[in-house]
């Protein structure tokens, strides 16, 4: 008996020393917990971080042109391409070119885009609207736009109607896949609740269903923007005298590498801006995202 109670008594006292750890380290003190929330990081520090790649791309181009490395017929310099766009803006030719291209592609764009975002919300609000509308909508998905270009040319002539209802096509199918993704990805104990207070059609769809599937109608619109890049310039080879395609197809008619690269930079641009603005449209319509990345 008198060996058994010693080890009980360590055993307790070990138990009770577990127990009271917690509090004992509290009256020592604790290390500072990392902090969880979010740290904004200055804008012009990040603008640089974005602004590094793209100064390493140019300063590699830069290095391979001025050492000779790379041939100016096979890909210019940025002096000359700089020269061209001196040229093109001087004479005004610029600005209606891009003005041209831009104007296309937002109005092709706003037709695809604005067709796949009404179809993606029917077919992902209502199995009805899925009976009817996904299965086709799937199949001109893997079709290609490109091999429309025949099939449109005899329909709408080379005006254009012909550009845009090409540059609508392609923007449509990633808009209506990503809106009946982002749809069917609402909670649906929200849906049921909204119901509840009496939302139903378009008020609950608007109200609802709509901002909870905004990321990914917003990744849609990203994404088709691009593709509508390619449309344009396709649409742009044919038939055309004004517009940035119009102008890839006199450097290749002329043989000017200049104009070639320049046309490429401007389509970057173009991009950029638009994606740029998307981003705006991210951090005002959805300010918690930004809670969500690593810094």
């Amino acid at each position: 008996m008198s060996a058994v109670a010693p080890e009980k008594a360590v055993a307790a006292h070990e138990l009770e020393a577990a127990v009271r750890g917690p509090a004992d380290q509290e009256t020592h003190g604790l290390v500072t917990p990392q902090f969880l929330g979010s740290r904004p990081r200055s804008r012009a520090l990040s603008l640089a971080l974005r602004a590094v790649v793209p100064a390493g791309l140019l300063l590699l181009w830069w290095w391979l042109s001025a050492s000779g490395r790379v041939d100016q017929a096979v890909l210019a310099s940025p002096g000359s391409v700089l020269t061209a766009f001196r040229e093109l803006w001087e004479t005004g030719q610029l600005a209606d070119y891009t003005a041209a291209s831009a104007k296309r592609a937002g109005l092709g764009v706003l037709f695809g885009a604005g067709a796949g975002l009404a179809l993606g919300l029917l077919s992902g609000f209502s199995r009805l609207g899925e009976e009817l509308i996904d299965t086709t909508m799937q199949m001109k998905r893997v079709v290609p736009f490109l091999a429309l270009v025949p099939l449109f040319i005899s329909w709408f002539g080379v005006d254009e109607t012909f550009k845009v209802v090409l540059i609508a096509v392609s923007a449509s199918a990633p808009m209506y896949a990503y809106t009946y993704l982002g749809v069917r990805g609402v909670d649906r104990k929200v849906v049921e609740a909204a119901r509840g207070f009496g939302l139903t059609g378009p008020r609950l769809a608007l109200t609802v269903v709509l901002p909870g599937a905004l990321p990914n109608i917003l990744m849609g619109l990203r994404i088709s923007l691009g593709i509508s890049l390619t449309a344009l310039i396709a649409a742009e080879q044919v038939s055309t005298t004004e517009g940035i395609g119009y102008l890839v197809s006199l450097a290749q008619q002329y043989y000017r590498p200049d104009y070639m690269v320049l046309c490429i930079v401007l389509y970057a641009l173009l991009g950029l801006a638009v994606d740029s603005l998307i981003r705006l449209v991210e951090r005002k319509a959805m300010p918690w995202r930004k809670h969500l990345t690593l810094r």
